[in-house]
């Protein structure tokens, strides 16, 4: 993982321990500001990297484009404490977005703040093909290749990570960020750009698999979320309707299975 960046991810602290004052690293969290054809559209606390595929990845997984292709340009510009993300989309596509208004910032742990529609939330999604099976060893080998993909994770033990992976379990993309569904954003981003079909492998988060989690990976096409934590119930519920496979639980000793089994051999 490239850890140059024009924006700082880690920032120095002096600590006290019971030894003496000492250096530590702590992971940046910035504003960052979604601007849709110079219509101010959304806040979101982020860390500073991997920019342009956060800005591709938010506007697909958030429904205000439909491919990569629609996004014309992405400008980034310091604006005070934070980063502003001027993106250019096609006029019909900026003319939708009052339908996923957003009129509060996005806090770190929040992938749905300020959404001010309930119906919104819980927003119509595809329901995902059979796609390729994944073998338990694919599963359990992506979980135990991923913290060697943390960069930032490991100066800081404060980020989350997502990454992709194929079907033997290789990851293929991760990305990093102090917030779960940013960190997801960004590796949907990486993905598109990148023209590659999810279809065949599986999403690896290190968070809880909460529902924005699986709204998102259902509407990148991916038909197997695994997660580190526990699911949350509607996470559940939203999955079995949509034919999304939730391994959570993931760790050295296994995975449960929670919906949609029949792909697991």
């Amino acid at each position: 993982m490239d850890l140059k960046s024009e924006y700082p991810a880690t920032a120095t602290a002096s600590v006290i321990r019971k030894n003496g004052v000492v250096s530590d690293q702590l992971a940046v969290e910035t504003p960052i500001a979604f601007v849709y054809n110079c219509e101010p559209f959304a806040v979101m606390m982020a860390s500073p990297q991997d920019l342009d595929d956060f800005a591709f990845g938010f506007s697909f997984s958030e429904g205000i484009v439909q491919s990569a292709a629609e996004i014309i340009a992405v400008d980034q510009t310091p604006k005070g404490l934070g980063i502003s993300l001027g993106i250019e989309i096609p006029p019909g596509r900026a003319g939708l977005l009052q339908d996923r208004a957003r009129n509060l910032a996005g806090r770190t742990g929040c992938g749905i703040c300020g959404i001010n529609d309930l119906e919104q939330v819980m927003r119509a999604l595809p329901r995902l093909t059979v796609g390729a099976p994944i073998p338990t060893s694919a599963i359990d080998a992506a979980i135990a290749a991923l913290p060697a993909y943390q960069s930032f994770n490991k100066i800081t033990g404060a980020v989350h990570a997502a990454g992709y992976a194929n079907a033997k379990g290789e990851l293929l993309f991760v990305s990093e960020d102090v917030g779960r569904h940013n960190a997801l954003d960004k590796l949907i981003g990486a993905i598109i750009r990148a023209g590659v079909s999810p279809a065949d492998g599986m999403v690896v988060i290190t968070s809880r698999c909460s529902m924005e989690m699986v709204q998102k990976t259902v509407t990148l096409g991916c038909p197997v979320l695994v997660a580190v934590s526990a699911p949350t119930s509607l996470a559940v519920q939203i999955a079995e309707d949509c034919g999304l496979t939730i391994a959570a639980f993931a760790r050295g000793d296994g995975f449960n299975l929670y919906t949609h089994p029949e792909r697991i051999i």
